[in-house]
């Protein structure tokens, strides 16, 4: 592929010149004015700009051509642009160097000397790529697809070190899109099973008189429908790491047979009579509080006291300060990249909602609205609006006591408005906000907000 070249002069005759010279080694585009240099260069990302400082509407003076620079530097800062001045103008040339500009040639521009200038600018790009690259792979905020620049993740971070070698089961904590299971899959490849399977099931997904069997398998004519012997995700897990979330939900007789394992390592299919010997790592993880479901006598003691023998915490979005803008900048060059946008920036207004916001669907929410914003953004900028948030959303009312009526202040607001954004449906809603449609529901009950969409139609 080409790389790609901009000439922004007014000069027709020049353009055509540029054009049959650079056609043959270069995808080169063309712009006449600041206004349309600034456009081709954000919709076409070129490896470099060659920059007439005189530029209309006042192709006598330097100010249009500086401004232009400006406006592509302000776009992207690592941008190669090369000046072309008059004799008369070297010093504003040279003036455009110090203000960001890669290099300058004066009229009437050699063409060789053009072409290997532009030659050793390509190299540069490439080279400063390859940098790029390499930094990212040894950055110390990138662990096992897992990001975070603050104390708080690069602790989880050590703590997944210290606990991936050995073969105690581990249990995470934390509120849903907090990136428990992106944790768990971190344990599973540092561990001494990765090379096994990681199987991921979510204990509150499938139906309880299914469970059983999805769990430890099941024997042909163990129950109606068995036709056939089936392996349960425990068995198919052999050899690798079974990760359990939303362990809470599990039922008082499956608890008790996951207890049995734990301690034995041994399973019986659901009709079997055999004991099959099973070697798996089991991660589970939870955004309840089991203290609070065993005083409440909805989880058993002993099995917490198994499942917990390593507990790693990750905390909610809200109280990671400074991951918040990070992980939105990762999210937004990951998106741009993706859509071919790869100059996009935020607004200072999106840098300010973000970080106010309460973020209650947490890290996935984040990049479902990061996303969003990509899509919607018009021009070089995503805006606080392209991301659906205002200034002030999230933020804290003064009526709000206790931590806990904050929290739920900030909860009722999200709810509500989720469900406004999507005429009331449920799924869609809990998708906005980056949350399981039970969690959803869990917190429409204990806020008392009542769907009027869900009173009407329960096909949601």
């Amino acid at each position: 592929m080409k790389p790609k070249l901009l000439i922004v002069d007014d000069d027709e005759a020049i353009r055509t010149q540029m054009k049959w010279a650079l056609n043959q080694d270069y995808e080169v585009h063309f712009a006449e004015d600041r206004k349309g240099a600034l456009e081709v260069f954000e919709a076409n990302s070129p490896a470099v700009t060659l920059l007439d400082l005189g530029l209309p509407p006042r192709p006598n003076e330097c100010d249009e051509g500086l401004a232009a620079l400006s406006e592509i530097l302000a776009v992207d800062s690592t941008a190669k642009v090369i000046i072309v001045s008059g004799q008369g103008e070297k010093r504003n040339a040279i003036e455009a160097v110090g203000a960001g500009a890669y290099d300058f040639l004066c009229k009437p521009v050699e063409m060789e000397e053009l072409k290997l200038l532009l030659r050793r600018c390509i190299h540069v790009v490439e080279l400063e790529k390859e940098y790029r690259e390499l930094q990212q792979r040894q950055r110390s905020d990138v662990f096992e697809d897992m990001l975070g620049t603050g104390p708080q993740m690069q602790a989880v971070f050590a703590f997944i070190r210290k606990v991936a070698g050995t073969n105690a089961p581990v249990l995470l904590l934390g509120e849903s899109g907090t990136g428990k299971e992106m944790a768990a899959a971190a344990i599973h490849r540092r561990s001494a099973h990765k090379d096994g399977p990681f199987v991921a099931i979510n204990c509150n997904a499938i139906p309880e008189n299914l469970l059983e069997s999805e769990l430890f398998g099941h024997e042909k004519g163990a129950f109606t429908g068995a036709h056939i012997q089936r392996k349960g995700m425990i068995e198919t897990a052999t050899g690798g790491t079974l990760f359990l979330d939303e362990i809470g939900e599990l039922p008082p007789a499956i608890q008790v047979k996951l207890l049995r394992f734990l301690q034995e390592h041994r399973l019986q299919r659901v009709g079997g009579r055999q004991e099959i010997q099973i070697d798996t790592r089991l991660v589970a993880a939870t955004n309840a509080d089991l203290k609070q479901l065993i005083d409440n006598g909805k989880f058993r003691e002993d099995l917490y006291f198994r499942l917990a023998v390593v507990t790693i915490r990750l905390l909610p979005l809200r109280e990671r300060g400074e991951d918040i803008v990070f992980l939105a900048r990762e999210f937004l060059q990951r998106y741009a990249v993706q859509s071919g946008r790869t100059k996009l920036v935020f607004a200072p207004d999106a840098l300010r909602a973000m970080t106010r916001y309460s973020w209650p669907g947490n890290v996935r929410e984040l990049q479902n609205r990061v996303k969003r914003g990509v899509i919607m953004a018009s021009g070089s900028r995503v805006t606080a609006k392209d991301l659906e948030l205002e200034p002030d959303q999230g933020v804290i009312s003064s009526s709000a006591t206790t931590l806990r009526q904050a929290r739920e202040h900030v909860e009722r607001e999200m709810i509500e408005q989720a469900l406004k954004r999507n005429s009331g449906k449920i799924t869609s809603a809990a998708a906005d906000l980056g949350i399981s449609r039970p969690t959803f529901y869990e917190l429409m009950e204990k806020l008392g907000i009542v769907n009027g969409k869900e009173r009407g139609n329960n096909t949601n």
